[in-house]
């Protein structure tokens, strides 16, 4: 087994998670810290949830020397700034307290920083700009490191853009034609996980690997639409006919997203997205090809040795479905509230005046409920009190029923079926239920 203790940032990510178990796998003693951290994630005593980045640099040189580390590896980020992410704090801030906190150790520790491929003259977003400003620092630390850039990283597991790339190859729809045509270069993240493992049993005095930047990603050139077809044929729909949609819908759904951003969701199509995807995934991948030895894998071959299974098919075909789901129930709370306390309020009072309800508690009930659909549509519509939303909203489709059937057991034969549809209504936030998680 080998000795060498790493350290990996940000271990609930698409290549923090996987880096974790495989370094695990190969022999290191690995901890792997995270924000917050899924049960599923934490199947280890190393495995530890931290508020990462409200740590000073002293309390970061106190986790360096407890746990004896040698290797740090850096995989945090974020990709737009919103409520509880802010690209500043995470790739810059943060990395400036590491480097203190690495440099007053004063233990020999190596860096290994991911960051993006490009150039910082064709960066254009907050993200891009501040994953630059983290290399700069690392650039003039005079700490041994190593700053990967990998490409569009092609992974088991999916996550955000990887994600909606399996989305499209599930459907017969593509992107824009421009989009489709730009550079997209991928990598495996097992070339990723071996980059890594390859520097951390190098000597940290090792001239030859003291302060590195490589791309990692295959030669070949490769455009989206090369990597969305490889998905296809895994998927089976490469023989489908296919509708690209125009420019305008994809500028709309990063506007829509942007909104959903700012309610905590991170949907994979925003306006940081866009941008980046428009840039295109190019670099030279011939400096660590020529230092590692790593011959990096196809994406012919990355997909080909991960053929899609029947949960990577409902994956893809439900994960854009997901967002239409969600953004219905919150308009059909929202709606259903709104219309009978302003717009049909005569009426919702009248079915209960009309069933013998009690003159005095007509009104409060029927402005209650309408103000309780309401409050649930809010709760759906934020990220973090979702799931209580949508459970109060299961439970008082519930009750709506079952007082109907008391009250008002007409309502269950009206001819537009209103209470009938209920029960659908209830099944469909089921489904938004069990599809909350995003890891």
């Amino acid at each position: 087994m080998n000795q060498r203790t790493i350290l990996v940032l940000g271990a609930s990510g698409l290549i923090g998670r996987f880096v974790t178990d495989d370094l695990r796998a190969r022999g290191f003693r690995v901890v792997g810290l995270a924000r917050s951290l899924s049960s599923a994630q934490a199947m280890s005593a190393l495995d530890i949830a931290l508020p990462i980045l409200n740590i000073d640099a002293s309390a970061l040189t106190r986790l360096l020397s407890e746990y004896a580390v040698d290797v740090v590896v850096n995989c945090l980020g974020v990709l737009q700034d919103g409520p509880g992410s802010d690209t500043s704090a995470v790739h810059r801030d943060f990395v400036a307290r590491l480097l203190q906190a690495i440099a007053g150790s004063g233990r020999a520790i190596r860096l290994v920083h991911i960051s993006i491929p490009g150039t910082a003259e064709a960066d254009r977003t907050a993200f891009a700009t501040t994953k630059r400003e983290a290399e700069r620092l690392i650039a003039t630390s005079h700490i041994p490191h190593a700053i990967l850039r990998p490409g569009f990283v092609v992974a088991p597991s999916a996550y955000g853009g990887s994600a909606m790339l399996r989305a499209l190859a599930a459907f017969p729809l593509d992107l824009p034609d421009s989009e489709m045509a730009t550079r997209f270069q991928s990598v495996a993240v097992e070339d990723i996980s071996a980059t890594i493992a390859w520097l951390a049993v190098r000597e940290i005095d090792d001239a030859s690997v003291k302060a590195v930047s490589w791309d990692l990603m295959q030669s070949e050139p490769i455009t989206m639409a090369g990597v969305v077809k490889q998905f296809r044929h895994a998927f089976g729909t490469a023989g489908w006919p296919h509708v690209a949609m125009p420019s305008f819908m994809l500028d709309l759904g990063a506007r829509l997203g942007d909104l959903a951003n700012y309610l905590g969701w991170m949907p994979p199509m925003r306006s940081t997205a866009i941008a980046e995807l428009r840039r295109g995934v190019s670099g030279d991948p011939s400096a660590w090809i020529a230092a590692t030895g790593i011959v990096p894998k196809t994406l012919a071959e990355t997909i080909g040795r991960h053929p899609a299974t029947i949960q990577d098919k409902w994956f893809a075909r439900l994960f854009l479905v997901k967002a239409l789901i969600v953004a219905s129930l919150v308009v059909f709370w929202i709606a259903s509230g709104f219309i009978a306390l302003f717009v049909s309020y005569r009426a919702a009072a009248g079915i209960l005046t009309a069933h013998g309800f009690p003159p005095a508690l007509v009104a409060p009930v029927t402005i209650g409920t309408s103000l309780m659909d309401m409050s649930i549509g809010v709760l759906i519509a934020f990220r973090r009190t979702a799931a209580v939303g949508l459970v109060v909203g299961i439970v008082a489709s519930l009750g709506y029923m079952f007082g109907a059937a008391i009250l008002t057991p007409d309502l269950w034969i009206e001819p537009l079926g209103a209470l009938v549809k209920t029960g659908p209504a209830i099944v469909l936030m089921l489904v938004a239920l069990l599809m909350l998680d995003n890891r």
